[in-house]
């Protein structure tokens, strides 16, 4: 008789549930990037167009130009300040997920060690229980000899 170990049922739904939310992770993870990559394009239009425009302001630049640019850069301050908004939300989602993970991996690791302290105690049993067979038929056959030679 081989060991079965009476939650293997439970364990393999951890197991799922503990890859589901390694997937829900990960997408949080590749959320994250994406809107942290969409702040870093944003951030380096508004230098690059901030530089721009304080070199051309020592060659002359027109008041249109200027209001132009001035706009511009405003449109894009709002812009980066939502898009700061989509990065900490997706950050705080990837740190819920991540926990979620942990926590499902932790399950798992619980249900792992019990069935291997269960297996264990499986092994010294059926060890034990084979050893008292030995000492059994031990006995058995003193006991034949005995009446045997005696």
């Amino acid at each position: 008789m081989s060991y079965r170990f009476k939650f293997e049922k439970i364990l393999a739904i951890r197991e799922r549930e503990k890859e589901e939310a390694g997937s829900v992770y990960n997408q949080s993870v590749k959320r994250f990037e994406e809107a942290a990559e969409n702040l870093y394009e944003l951030l380096k239009r508004k230098e690059d167009l901030e530089i721009y425009q304080a070199s051309k302001l020592s060659s002359g630049l027109s008041i249109q130009e200027i209001r132009h640019n001035q706009q511009f850069i405003g449109n894009l301050t709002k812009t980066i300040e939502h898009s700061q908004k989509v990065v900490q939300n997706a950050r705080t989602s990837m740190s819920f997920y991540q926990e979620k993970l942990l926590e499902k991996n932790l399950e798992v690791k619980k249900f792992i060690k019990i069935k291997e302290n269960g297996h264990t105690n499986y092994l010294l049993e059926e060890k034990a229980e084979e050893a008292k067979l030995m000492d059994e038929i031990s006995l058995q056959q003193f006991m034949q000899h005995e009446k045997v030679g005696g």
